[in-house]
This record gives C-alpha cells, structure tokens and sequence, in this order.
C-alpha cells in the first residue's frame, strides 16, 4: 500500500509537470504550421510563344524533365513576349511562368512579377536584300521593314531602335510579320529587310542566314546600342560560325542581343521553383554560339528582381534535400522540418529544466512543512508559557504526522527522513523550555 501510495504521488507530480510541457509544444506545433506553404501542385502553366519559336521549344523540353518527378508543365503558346507578360500580369489568368524578353516589359505594370533569371542571348539580327553593304540602321529608312507580329516583343524592341536611328516613320514601311513568315517576305521580295530577334537556333533566324541574295548587318557601332540601352549586351558572330563549309557568316559579325528571360508569379510554389531552376540548368548549361558553358542560366536580367530561391540556386546550387531525395520525398522532408525545427528548439530546454521543474514540485510540500515548522520555533522561542505546552505539542505533532505520513517519491525519502528529524529537534527544545520553566 505504501508503495502504491509512493508511486501515485509520483505519477500526479509526472503530470504536473508533463502537461504544461505538451501544452507549450502543441503551441509551438500550431505556431509553426501556419508557417508551412501547402504541397506543391502537381501541375503549373507556362506561357510560352510561337510553337515554331524557340520559346517552346525550351518549354517542350522543360516539360520532360519536370514530367519525371510528376509535375505537369501545360504549355500555352502565344503571339510573344508581350502577351507572356500580360498574361503573367493578369492575376485572374492561370498562367505562373512565362518567357518574356529584355526591353519588352515594364515594371511598373506588374509590380509583383519576380525573375529565374536570363536562359540565352536573343541577338538583333537585321536582314536585308541588295548589292549594298549596310551596317546601320538609319540606312533603312524609306524601305519595307519586316518587324514582328502586333503583341510580339520582337515588334516593341525593333520600333524602339528604329526610334533611335530616326526611321520608325514614313516614309518607312513597318509590315506587322514576324518569325517564318517574316523570313517568307523577304525572300519573296514583299519586304527590304526583317528584323529578328531571336536565338541562333531559330527557323526564322536559320533560314535567312542560307537564304540567296539575303545579307546579315553587321553593326559597327554595337557597343553604342548596350550603352543606351541597359537591357542589351553585345555578342559576335565570329566568321564560318554558322557553317564552316559555306564560311557563313563570311566575316566576323558584331550584333547586339537582349535576354530570354523567364518571368514567374510570386505565388509560385517555391520548391516548384527550385525544380525549375534544375531544369533550366539541364537545358541551357550547355556550350552555344553566343556563351560558354554554364553561362546560362544566370542573374542578367536587370529589370525584374530575382526570385529568392532562384538567388540561392545561383550561389549553392540544388536545395541539400533534392541532391539526394526525390523531389516528393525532399518536399515532405523540407515541410516536416519547418515543423520540427521550432518543436525541437523549445524540446531541448524542455528536457533540460523537467527534472529541476519535478524535483522542485517534489520538494515545495517539504518546504511547506519546513515553514510551519521554523514559525513554530520561533514562536516557542519567544513566547513560551507552560500555558501553551501542550498547544505547541499538539501543532508539533500536527507537522510531525503530515511528514511521516505525506507520500514522498523514494528518491526523496531520505529529505523526508531529514525532517523528521528536524521536527524531533524542535520537540526536544520544547521539552527544554518545559523543564527550565
């Protein structure tokens, strides 16, 4: 019985101490959650351009590889650059990512816009027919101007230099085609020159360079074009680039280019981002006519402000989870540590303070006892009467009762064994002033 006793005293002053404990980590527990982003969706929309343009090609390509850790990537085509923007600028549009061109957007207009980065160079090329060599723009001035589609970035960007050079208006020619079609009509004699912005790798761009009787522009003042224009950066063409037996280009060519940037939403999922970030190391790391290897992805894009995850994919690489864990496992990981972390912060003191929190709990009913009986003391020491002997006995007994019969955990016993030994001390000086009085 005493030790039954002994072990139910324990267990109420177990969770005395256990309860506040869990209460305070389920807290910590519910504080961290409201932290932790939901699962990312297994399935996000990219704007993405012409399906002949090399924008969806990137995207095509993107797709497969985020298809191996079952997340779907809906490619949604468009006019350009331009209608990317408006839709990523659209907060009712479904759209999360969108390729979107240096110099074609503004800011201002969609405030809340963030950047993975630059994915290649989009060089400026100037196509012309004619015996006459050309190496800047105002020599177009009063011909036929291929520029682009209405709503194409290719379109904005050829107006704002041919703005410049002072031949935008008549009696210049501005034909709204762009892309093959572009390529169709100077070939075929509707147009005088197609300005083309686009990567190397582009039909449009491949087509031109082969095409009879078609010349490329060779800009001898390219640097003065990135002076003015922040967004631009001058690339070359070296000679036989292209095609070494037809020694295409047949000279060293100086062009300018903006970058394809990809633009996304801040409502993106951030380990989607980082999933991204992989796939567009694995698509564009690669060696190509304008930059080395591992040149792109990279942080050119000066207009919109680089997303945080993709700031870090820059500086470390891959998040330490995805090196390792599928993206799935990595994603549960990454939420459950969000979790954790807190929980095991508050743990830790926890675990450090119960026992001192349980012996003190423990101790606290001996200390009571230790106060009545040292107010006891004092009393018979400064008022003791034979009147009030037995009264002091009867109190004395009272305490000694409460500590003999008080369960204590056993190893505190021998602290409930000190004070009964205290109380017999007291008993004793009480028998002292009885016999001196």
């Amino acid at each position: 019985m005493r030790r039954l006793r002994l072990n139910r005293f324990s267990t109420r002053d177990l969770l005395a101490v256990a309860v506040p404990a869990l209460l305070l980590l389920a807290a910590a527990f519910w504080i961290a959650y409201q932290f932790i982003r939901p699962a990312p969706p297994d399935t996000i929309v990219i704007s993405t351009g012409s399906e002949s343009g090399a924008y969806h090609a990137f995207a095509r390509r993107y797709q497969e590889i985020l298809a191996r850790d079952g997340i779907t990537l809906e490619l949604r085509p468009s006019s350009g650059a331009l209608e990317n923007f408006r839709r990523l600028a659209d907060d009712d549009s479904d759209v999360e990512i969108g390729f979107v061109q240096g110099g074609t957007a503004d800011r201002e207009d969609a405030p809340d816009l963030l950047s993975l980065g630059s994915v290649s160079y989009e060089p400026v090329w100037v196509f012309y027919r004619g015996a006459e060599r050309l190496d800047r723009l105002a020599q177009l001035k009063g011909r036929r101007i291929a520029i682009g589609a209405e709503g194409s970035g290719n379109r904005r960007l050829a107006l704002e230099l041919l703005s410049a050079n002072g031949a935008s208006a008549a009696p210049t020619h501005l034909l709204p085609v762009g892309g093959i079609d572009a390529a169709e009509a100077l070939v075929g004699g509707a147009a005088d020159a197609a300005i083309v912005v686009a990567a190397p790798e582009a039909g449009v761009v491949k087509a031109l360079l082969y095409a009879r009787g078609v010349r490329l522009m060779h800009f001898d003042r390219a640097a003065a074009y990135t002076r003015r224009f922040e967004f631009l950066y001058p690339v070359m063409l070296p000679q036989g680039t292209i095609d070494l037996i037809r020694d295409i280009p047949a000279a060293d060519t100086h062009l300018f280019a903006p970058t394809a940037n990809l633009l996304i939403k801040d409502t993106l999922h951030p380990a989607l981002i980082d999933l991204l970030m992989q796939a567009l190391s694995e698509v564009h790391g690669g060696r190509g006519v304008f930059h080395n290897a591992h040149e792109f992805p990279s942080a050119k894009d000066r207009e919109f402000p680089l997303s945080p995850e993709a700031k870090r994919y820059y500086q470390s690489g891959a998040p330490f989870l995805q090196r390792y864990l599928p993206f799935w496992a990595a994603t549960l990981a990454d939420r459950i540590m969000v979790l954790l972390i807190p929980v095991i912060a508050l743990l830790i003191p926890l675990l450090r303070s119960a026992p001192a929190l349980y012996a003190w709990r423990v101790r606290s009913r001996l200390y009571r006892l230790y106060g009545e009986l040292k107010f006891l003391e004092n009393d018979i020491r400064e008022h003791y009467t034979p009147q009030n002997f037995e009264d002091y006995m009867a109190r004395l007994d009272a305490i000694d009762k409460a500590a003999n019969t008080r369960p204590i955990p056993l190893p505190f016993a021998d602290q409930q064994y000190t004070l009964r030994q205290h109380i017999d001390f007291v008993r004793g000086s009480l028998e002292k002033h009885r016999h001196e009085a």
